[in-house]
């Protein structure tokens, strides 16, 4: 009895030294280094925070084990826009990351909701584009309009303008970022926005479509152009 009682604390204690050496190891896997989202200047890395050289996005971090672990179960791509770690706020003020938004195929535009110009036309090519969407495929696309004047579109007034424009059904999410997390989604999808007055921008007029890994297959650039290839290229990837 005592050589059973001697063999179960010698178990024990090996269990807890293993689990020692696995914490101690955990602690040396998360050093810290940022590297561009994109991967711009392909595997360097930085010891500080910052942003790319390249694209002027913000650094992000890498060598954390939790963060390993996360992007291996969720499988992102290295060109994946979920690799964003930005917070942003939906129309009814949830906080969420992109990433949560994976597994479905994403149509999405910048706008402002104050804008009397081409918005009005960007949106109306989305509503467009959602008719023309075969019904059982709608619960698998999801139709992100994103401000780029994040301090007047609040999720109150997004909401509002959901609700106004009669893109308020669960299919539609209207996000807003802050100031730096704008900029930086502008930059992955090359629209070019400037602020010329405090409540009018000047931006591009480009509406992009994401597979449900978040990768980029297609954008259309214009107002009222022909969206049949946009269409194509949700419903190709669309199940």
């Amino acid at each position: 009895m005592k050589l059973l009682k001697y063999s179960i604390l010698l178990i024990i204690t090996f269990i807890a030294f293993q689990s020692c050496k696995s914490e101690k190891k955990e602690a040396i896997v998360m050093v810290t280094d940022y590297q561009c989202p994109m991967l711009c200047e392909g595997e360097k890395t930085y010891d500080t925070e910052g942003s790319c050289p390249v694209c002027k996005m913000d650094l992000k971090m890498i060598n954390d084990g939790s963060e390993k672990v996360l992007s291996q179960n969720n499988e992102i791509s290295e060109a994946s826009i979920f690799n964003l770690s930005s917070t942003w706020h939906n129309e009814e003020g949830e906080a969420l990351q992109l990433r949560s938004l994976k597994g479905k195929t994403l149509v999405m535009v910048m706008i402002y909701t104050s804008c009397k110009a081409a918005c009005p036309r960007l949106v109306a090519d989305m509503r467009n584009i959602e008719a023309e969407i075969p019904k059982d495929k709608l619960k698998n696309i999801e139709f992100v309009l994103i401000s780029i004047d994040p301090k007047i579109d609040t999720p109150q007034r997004l909401k509002s303008f959901a609700i106004e424009n009669e893109m308020d059904d669960r299919q539609w999410t209207f996000l807003q970022g802050t100031v730096s997390g704008v900029r930086e989604f502008a930059n992955v999808l090359s629209v070019k926005y400037k602020e010329i007055s405090p409540i009018d921008f000047s931006h591009s007029n480009i509406i992009s479509v994401f597979n449900a890994e978040g990768e980029l297959i297609h954008q259309q650039e214009g107002l009222g152009v022909n969206n049949k290839e946009t269409i194509s290229s949700i419903l190709k990837v669309t199940p």
